[in-house]
C-alpha cells in the first residue's frame, strides 16, 4: 500500500514529458457561458472527442450569451490572465502543440494572449495559433472597435491559422469582399502578413452559383522549396445550403474543428479536413432545428457521433490561382 505522504508527492510529481507523440495539446482562450454553447463551451468537447487535449482558460464567464434580453457575469483582465499562464508556466505546463483564441473582450486580454503565445513559442517553438478574430458579423461590430487595428498589425503576423467570417476578413484586410476573386485576395493579403492557412468560414458572395448558399473558401500558402515567398496557395470552396435560422457557436464550433481534423489529418489534407468540418457543423445546425428547441442552442452533445463520424454529403471544389 502506498502511505500519505507518497502518495502526495506521487500526486505532485509533473510528468516528465505531458504532450505524446502525435497528440495534440491546446490551449483555448475563449469566452465561457453557464448556459449554451458558445466560445469554450462549443470548442472544447469536439476537440476532445476528437482525441485532442484541451486546457481552457475563460476571457469571459457569462450567465448565457448576449443574444438573450439578459445576460450577467464576469470579464477576463489582462493581469488575471496572465496570472493563469505565470501558474501554468511556474509548472512547466506550457508545453502546448496548439493556442487556439476566439472571442477576446479587451485590448489587455489581446495583447496579454500574444505574450502568452510568446511564452509557449518558447517552450514549444513549432506551436501552431489558431485564431478565430471574432469582431463581428453582419456589418456590424459587436466587439471594441481598437481591437481591430491590434489584430490587423499585432496578431495577424503570428496567426498559423485565421478563420475569420465574411465580415471580418473585410476589416482585417480593407478589402470588400463581393466575389470568389475578392476572398482570395483577401486571403493573399493576409499570407503577406504571414498567416500559412485561411478560411473564410462564411461569405455571402453576389455570384449567381452562390444564390441560396453560404460560402467557405480556403487558402493554404505553400512553402516553396528554397524560396521564402513560397509557391501559389491551394485554394478551395465549397456552397453550403442555406438552413434559415439564427444560430450562436457556430463559428467557436467550426474553429475547434478544423483545429482537430487538420492536427489528425496533417496539413496536406485541408481539403478533407473542411469537408469534415463542414458534414459536423451542418448536422449539429439541422439537428438543432429538428429538435426545436426554444432556446436555439446547438445541438452538441446530441451530435456526438457526427463530430467524431462525420458524413462528407458536400465536396470541396479546388480553385485555381
Amino acid at each position: 500500500a502506498v502511505d500519505l505522504i507518497s502518495r502526495h508527492f506521487l500526486l505532485m510529481a509533473p510528468p516528465a514529458s505531458i504532450a505524446g507523440a502525435g497528440v495534440a495539446r491546446v490551449l483555448s482562450i475563449q469566452s465561457h457561458v453557464v448556459h449554451g454553447y458558445v466560445g469554450n463551451k462549443a470548442a472544447v468537447f469536439p476537440l476532445q472527442v476528437l482525441g485532442v487535449e484541451v486546457d481552457a482558460i475563460n476571457s469571459v464567464q457569462f450567465s448565457c450569451h448576449t443574444g438573450y434580453p439578459l445576460f450577467t457575469g464576469q470579464v477576463l483582465q489582462g493581469d488575471a490572465l496572465w496570472e493563469l499562464v505565470r501558474g501554468l508556466e511556474g509548472n512547466k505546463l506550457l508545453e502546448y502543440t496548439h493556442l487556439l483564441t476566439g472571442y477576446i473582450g479587451s485590448a489587455s486580454v489581446l495583447r496579454t494572449v500574444l505574450r502568452t503565445l510568446t511564452a509557449i513559442r518558447q517552450v514549444s517553438p513549432d506551436a501552431a495559433y489558431l485564431c478565430d478574430p471574432v469582431l463581428g458579423d453582419g456589418g456590424k461590430l459587436y466587439a471594441p472597435a481598437e481591437l481591430v487595428s491590434i489584430y490587423k498589425d499585432e496578431v495577424v503576423p503570428l496567426a498559423t491559422m485565421l478563420t475569420p467570417n465574411q465580415f471580418e476578413a473585410e476589416l482585417l484586410t480593407d478589402i470588400t469582399i463581393a466575389t470568389e476573386s475578392d476572398a482570395f485576395a483577401a486571403c493573399e493579403h493576409l499570407h503577406a502578413k504571414g498567416v500559412h492557412t485561411v478560411v473564410i468560414t462564411s461569405a455571402h458572395l453576389d455570384e449567381p452559383q452562390a444564390q441560396g448558399s453560404i460560402t467557405l473558401l480556403a487558402s493554404r500558402r505553400q512553402a516553396a522549396e528554397g524560396s521564402a515567398a513560397g509557391s501559389r496557395p491551394s485554394r478551395y470552396r465549397i456552397d453550403i445550403p442555406k438552413i434559415e435560422s439564427t444560430f450562436t457557436g457556430t463559428g467557436d464550433l467550426t474553429a475547434a474543428l478544423l483545429l482537430a481534423w487538420t492536427h489528425r489529418l496533417g496539413e496536406d489534407a485541408l481539403a478533407q479536413a473542411l469537408e469534415n468540418t463542414v458534414a459536423s457543423v451542418q448536422a449539429v445546425l439541422k439537428r438543432t432545428c429538428e429538435e426545436g428547441r426554444a432556446d436555439r442552442e446547438l445541438c452538441l452533445v446530441q451530435s456526438v457521433a457526427d463530430v467524431t463520424n462525420p458524413s462528407v454529403q458536400l465536396r470541396v471544389r479546388a480553385r485555381t490561382v
